[in-house]
C-alpha cells in the first residue's frame, strides 16, 4: 500500500486539515504564492515520489482556484507520485453543464478536461449539482453523498408530521431521496425563472399544510429561489421550515436574506468556508465522510459499499 499524503490548496485550508486530523496523519507541506503580476507559484516542499496524493480543493470563485488545483496536480505528477486524486468538496461550474442557449461554453466538461489533463487520476466529490457531470470524466469518479450527516441531524430534531420538499423539480431526485429515509411526504415547488438569479414561485406540488417540512437542494447562491420556496411553504400553512443545502455559496445578499425568511434555521456542509456567520445558519462538517473515502481509496478497499446515493450503508 503507498503512502497516503495529504496536500490542500487555498480555497479550504480549515477543512483539509480536518480530514488530516480524521486519518491521523498531517499536511503535506506545499507553497503557493502570488508573484507581484499576479501569476501563481506552486511547489511541494517534501519528497511525494511513489505516493498516493490527495489534493483537496474546493473549485469556487475566484478562477485562481480552480488553477490552484491544476497546477498542484500538474506539480505532483512531475514529481513523480504513484496517484493523484483531486478531491473536490465542492465542484465548480458544475451548473454550466448544457448548452442552453447559442454561443455559450459547456465549462463544466472544460473544467473536467482541465483535471483530466493535468494528470489526476480520479475523482472524489459530493453533492454534484447534476449526477450526470461524473460522465464529462475520463477517470474514476466517486460521489459522495451528505444526506447521511443531514439525516442524522434532523432525526435528532424529533420532528413530527414531516414532509421534504424541493425548492424546484431540478431538485426532486435529491428531496425523494431524503424523503425515502425519513418515510415522509415529498413537496416539489414549481417555479418559473423570469430572469437569472430571479426566481418566482408558482405552485406547489403537495401539501404543506401543519407539517414540519424540511427544504433540501444541492447548492444555494443568492438565495433567491429557496426563500421564496420556504416563505410559499409557510404561507401555504407549513408548522416549521427548516433547510438542508449540501453547498453554501451564498454569493450576493444571500445570507441576509435567509436572515429575512421564515426558515427555522439552514443546515449546511463546510465544502465551501462560510463567509461570515450567522445565527440561522448551522454547519456539519462532512471531513470524516471524506477522510473515510480517502481511507478506503488508498486501501484499495469499496466506496459503494459505505454509501449509496440516499446515505444508507450497504
Amino acid at each position: 500500500m503507498p503512502q497516503l499524503k495529504i496536500v490542500t490548496g487555498r480555497s479550504n485550508p480549515s477543512f483539509a486539515a480536518k480530514i488530516a486530523k480524521a486519518l491521523d496523519t498531517r499536511l503535506t507541506n506545499a507553497q503557493i504564492k502570488n508573484f507581484s503580476d499576479g501569476e501563481l507559484w506552486v511547489k511541494y516542499d517534501e519528497n511525494i515520489r511513489g505516493v498516493d496524493l490527495y489534493i483537496v480543493q474546493s473549485t469556487i470563485p475566484p478562477a485562481e482556484n480552480l488553477m490552484e488545483m491544476l497546477m498542484l496536480i500538474d506539480a505532483a505528477r512531475r514529481a513523480s507520485a504513484y496517484r493523484i486524486t483531486a478531491v473536490l468538496p465542492y465542484f465548480g461550474y458544475a451548473r454550466q453543464d448544457r448548452k442552453d442557449q447559442p454561443r455559450v461554453a459547456i465549462t463544466s466538461k472544460l473544467v473536467a478536461n482541465l483535471i483530466t489533463e493535468a494528470g489526476a487520476d480520479r475523482i472524489i466529490s459530493m453533492d454534484l449539482h447534476a449526477p450526470q457531470l461524473q460522465g464529462f470524466f475520463d477517470i474514476p469518479f466517486d460521489h459522495l453523498y451528505a444526506s447521511n450527516a443531514f439525516y442524522k441531524h434532523f432525526r435528532d430534531e424529533k420532528l413530527k408530521n414531516i414532509a421534504i420538499a424541493s425548492p424546484d423539480v431540478g431538485g426532486s431526485k435529491m428531496a425523494r431521496g431524503f424523503a425515502k429515509r425519513f418515510d415522509a411526504e415529498l413537496i416539489i415547488i414549481d417555479k418559473r425563472r423570469p430572469a437569472p438569479n430571479v426566481a418566482e414561485v408558482m405552485n406547489i406540488i403537495g401539501d404543506p399544510e401543519g407539517r414540519d417540512i424540511i427544504l433540501v437542494d444541492d447548492l444555494i447562491d443568492t438565495g433567491g429561489t429557496f426563500t421564496n420556496a420556504a416563505k410559499a411553504l409557510k404561507d401555504a400553512g407549513a408548522n416549521r421550515v427548516f433547510g438542508a443545502c449540501s453547498h453554501a455559496v451564498l454569493s450576493a445578499n444571500a445570507i441576509e436574506r435567509i436572515e429575512d425568511s421564515p426558515l427555522k434555521y439552514l443546515l449546511v456542509t463546510d465544502s465551501i468556508p462560510m463567509k461570515r456567520s450567522s445565527n440561522k445558519i448551522v454547519v456539519k462538517s462532512v471531513a470524516k465522510l471524506f477522510a473515510e473515502a480517502i481511507r478506503r481509496t488508498n486501501s484499495d478497499k469499496s466506496i459503494s459499499s459505505l454509501f449509496d446515493e440516499n446515505g444508507k450503508k450497504k
